[in-house]
């Protein structure tokens, strides 16, 4: 079943045209890892889904819900049906963005509790069972900054999943971290993939992208120059440009 789906998508920032008309689908359940160069539009591809930046022009759909932007004002239902697609994304991103003097599992109830106005007793409940999932429930108590890097990115992963969404979206959620807590953030991500969570993913996690992607998309300039499954895109992409961008990260990765 088609989740989640984009049409003819364009962001502008003045007269910086950053998306050039992107149609995108994902199907319920699908990993899809977006690579390209910095400025290339991904991070702005994840923000127009969920209204953070409002597109210039085109279609958002998530979980049957959809908002066409043809002009910059919008209508009180066009408000509405954002409120409720934000509802339905989660969103992970480079900085952790948590409260620094809430607790972690205050961090976590905050918005269950005044935007979805849950219950505080059934906020905590969710709130531990995805403490548990990400393996922080020992650290429910703790303020943000007694955790590491790669702890303060699970508990954002458990954060956004306390509100369960239809999809989450991730923007770079390891690029801030020492090289050695990559690992345990890119764990969790694992564990929800196979949980059957569907998830896009912009990141520069090449060996993420090969082994838990259902499909790899490459951004160039504002468009997707390529996209296909891991092993074909990854392994012998068609575009030069793909191909570039490939070998470049692998030097880099080397260097390290």
């Amino acid at each position: 079943m088609k989740i989640l789906q984009v049409e003819n998508l364009h962001k502008s920032f003045g007269h910086l045209e950053v998306l050039k008309g992107i149609d995108m689908e994902v199907m319920q359940g699908e990993v899809v890892t977006i690579i390209g160069r910095s400025g290339s539009g991904k991070s702005t591809l994840l923000r127009c889904i969920n209204f953070l930046e409002q597109p210039t022009h085109g279609k958002v759909m998530v979980d049957g819900l959809s908002v066409i932007v043809e002009r910059h004002k919008l209508s009180r239902d066009q408000k509405q049906s954002i409120h409720e697609i934000r509802l339905r994304t989660g969103m992970v991103f480079q900085e952790f963005n948590l409260f620094p003097h809430l607790s972690v599992i205050e961090n976590l109830i905050e918005a269950p509790v005044i935007v979805k106005r849950m219950k505080k007793k059934e906020a905590i409940g969710i709130a531990e069972m995805y403490l548990d999932k990400v393996g922080m429930s020992a650290k429910r108590n703790e303020f943000p900054n007694r955790l590491s890097g790669g702890q303060k990115q699970r508990v954002a992963i458990a954060r956004a999943l306390t509100m369960q969404p239809k999809v989450m979206l991730f923007d770079e959620p390891t690029s801030a971290l020492d090289p050695e807590l990559i690992g345990e953030v890119l764990e969790v991500m694992r564990q929800l993939a196979d949980d059957g969570m569907t998830m896009l993913v912009v990141s520069h996690e090449m060996s993420f992208a090969h082994d838990v992607s259902h499909r790899v998309v490459f951004m160039e300039e504002g468009i997707i120059a390529e996209e296909g499954p891991p092993e074909q895109l990854l392994d012998d992409p068609k575009n030069p440009k793909t191909r570039m961008f490939l070998q470049r990260i692998i030097g880099e990765k080397q260097e390290e």
